[in-house]
């Protein structure tokens, strides 16, 4: 059954809520050469209503109930007889739905496939790339294709890319150290929603990318392919900072009883998700994991800026325009 609890108002259960996130993740990577069936499936029960968004991380997820919200799930497929409100959204993994399955939003299926029996209905659109799913990982810092985790160069190269970071580290917080705070203090509040944005603005990203990579002319589809690019790296870059700030500053806390220099709380944060990320597998899903949650608070608080995309009144006056 679902769990139907309100959601936790403290900073800390909600940092609780998304290690058990990273967790799964953590488990899904360890086994990841078995078969996915092998972790029970989350299961929203025939009668069942959920407000929020349903998301299985290394399991399938059924919706024979009411979803009200999104239906998403990493390293699984999405099983639907019930009803769905929001987007089904998979990563490497199937959707398939049954003949009284009802989406109200899009089915996208990144490293999967759409299978729709007779009778479902789907309100938006249904895309599905089967070969996409590696170059997502590979974008979020996945695997080396065609090597193992443990090989001397994948190592060497984690621990450069570590070096980076660091660097990159050290130039945002010596440039814009407010900023970084800002989106690091929201990160500590809404971890699960950052999640949703980030997973949400990647999906669009890779998407857009395979559309204009397959219609647009090159004219066209290069440069906005760079800026999407740019775009993209802008936002991991950012995020990732503020996560590390945010992690270290959580382990010093405890330790130190005071809040530490922003600088140590980002150097902690970095070397212990370093440490995490040279392990096999376990790495791999706790920076992709990571790396959604980072792009989500870059997007909600405009890099630390706390202000809106979009004006209230230029959307009244471009509204006026089109008229």
């Amino acid at each position: 059954m679902i769990d139907r609890r309100p959601p936790a108002a403290s900073a800390l259960r909600r940092i609780l809520a998304i290690g058990c996130l990273v967790t799964a993740a953590m488990l899904f990577g360890a086994r990841a050469e078995a078969a996915i069936g092998d972790e029970p499936a989350l299961r929203l029960e025939a009668g069942s209503t959920a407000s929020r968004d349903l998301v299985a991380v290394g399991r399938d997820l059924v919706v024979d109930g009411e979803a009200r919200s999104d239906a998403v799930a990493v390293g699984g497929s999405v099983h639907v007889t019930g009803h769905v409100a929001g987007d089904v959204i998979i990563l490497n993994g199937d959707a398939a739905l049954g003949p009284s399955a009802q989406v109200d939003g899009d089915v996208f299926v990144l490293g999967g496939r759409v299978r729709s029996a007779a009778g479902a209905a789907i309100a938006g659109r249904a895309a599905a790339y089967p070969t996409a799913s590696q170059a997502f990982l590979t974008l979020l810092e996945g695997p080396a294709l065609g090597m193992k985790a443990t090989a001397p160069i994948v190592l060497a190269a984690k621990l450069a890319l570590l070096a980076a970071w660091l660097v990159v580290a050290l130039l945002c917080l010596a440039a814009s150290g407010r900023e970084v705070i800002a989106t690091s203090e929201l990160l500590g509040r809404e971890p699960l929603r950052d999640f949703f944005v980030g997973l949400t603005a990647v999906l669009t990203m890779v998407l857009s990318g395979l559309f204009l990579a397959s219609f647009a002319p090159s004219v066209v589809s290069l440069p906005l392919l760079v800026l999407l690019i740019l775009a993209a790296l802008l936002l991991k870059l950012w995020g990732m900072v503020a996560l590390f700030h945010r992690f270290g500053e959580l382990v010093l806390s405890r330790r130190l009883r005071r809040h530490p220099a922003p600088l140590n709380a980002a150097l902690i944060g970095l070397l212990l998700l370093g440490a995490v990320k040279l392990l096999p597998w376990i790495g791999t899903w706790t920076w992709t994991v990571a790396s959604l949650i980072a792009v989500g608070a870059s997007l909600r608080t405009k890099f630390g800026r706390r202000e809106a995309w979009f004006d209230s009144a230029d959307l009244e006056r471009l509204a006026t325009l089109t008229r």
